[in-house]
């Protein structure tokens, strides 16, 4: 199966420069400057299971002829990104989307028909440097997918027998994968609502007091998650409770990097749409939409070109 992944940035770069390293038949469909540099440099991975200089393949434009296409775009870059796979897509590939949240996945499959779409996440903390090189921070390495309809497919098998001895990458099809999305973004609501209004990790949040903050978003996220069909287990409420309540934890999130890197951000696609949804299930949902409008506002400023 020939794949095309959108993007080497953080997400793509890993995982698809990880399946080129597996000896797959793999395409990154990059902007001119990105590709300029793959192609004198090589795709560069810093890794705690191996670095990695590999000779990649990459395009600027799509075509037919792959099987699939593992997008990795941030949410705000969707539109376009629809765009540049549509030749992809419509030559008979599925689309893999590993995006952070769920609206992106309506739009998907309004774009390309229920059938193209598959739903995925990944869970890896990792950022594309300055110099274009792939760091990936902790042992975090999963990539999990499925059909959204709940049942097993020959597709999904064939795309996790894509990864069968890839380094550092632990990927599985399975058939519950909207339960899993929404379960990523309770954790991942919950992390980002509290590091974005505290600017600080978890530990640094925790002790500076604020365990009980971010408790007490985990149940309301969980609630939210619930009243949209897809209740938490007690499991993953006990694992996370324990997460957010370590004073020696690291772990901050995307969004908040992208403040303080003085990206644009993501807030709308995950804060804006888990405040509205809180909201439906009537939630209180005054964190969540302090939240949003923290980022919202910090994506004015940076569009004015008014950051420090």
């Amino acid at each position: 199966m020939k794949v095309l992944v959108l993007g080497a940035g953080a997400l793509g770069g890993y995982f698809g420069g990880r399946l080129a390293e597996a000896g797959r038949d793999v395409t990154f469909l990059v902007r001119a400057r990105r590709a300029e540099t793959l192609r004198r440099d090589g795709l560069r991975i810093e890794s705690p299971f191996g670095d990695a200089t590999l000779p990649v393949a990459v395009a600027t434009a799509a075509e037919a002829g792959f099987g699939l296409v593992l997008l990795s775009c941030k949410a705000y870059d969707l539109d376009d990104a629809i765009a540049a796979i549509r030749p992809a897509v419509e030559g008979g590939a599925v689309v893999l989307p590993v995006l952070n949240g769920l609206s992106h996945i309506e739009t998907l499959r309004r774009a390309f028909g229920p059938g193209a779409v598959l739903g995925g996440l990944a869970k890896i903390q990792a950022n594309l440097a300055a110099d274009g090189t792939v760091r990936q921070f902790n042992d975090w390495r999963w990539i999990t997918f499925g059909e959204l309809d709940g049942r097993a497919s020959p597709r999904s098998e064939a795309v996790a027998r894509l990864f069968d001895g890839a380094v550092g990458v632990e990927a599985k099809a399975v058939p519950d994968i909207a339960q899993r999305m929404w379960e990523k973004l309770v954790h991942l609501g919950t992390s980002a609502i509290g590091t974005v209004l505290m600017r600080a990790n978890v530990g640094e949040i925790v002790r500076a007091g604020g365990r009980d903050l971010l408790l007490t978003v985990l149940q309301r996220n969980a609630a939210v998650a619930a009243a949209h069909g897809h209740p938490m287990p007690e499991s993953f409420l006990a694992e996370y409770r324990s997460i957010f309540s370590d004073a020696g934890s690291g772990y901050s999130t995307s969004l908040l990097r992208d403040i303080e890197l003085g990206n644009r951000t993501e807030g709308e696609h995950i804060l804006g749409y888990l405040a509205e949804a809180a909201h439906r299930a009537g939630v209180d949902a005054t964190l969540h939409d302090l939240a949003r409008l923290h980022a919202a506002s910090y994506d004015q400023r940076r569009a004015a070109n008014r950051l420090p």
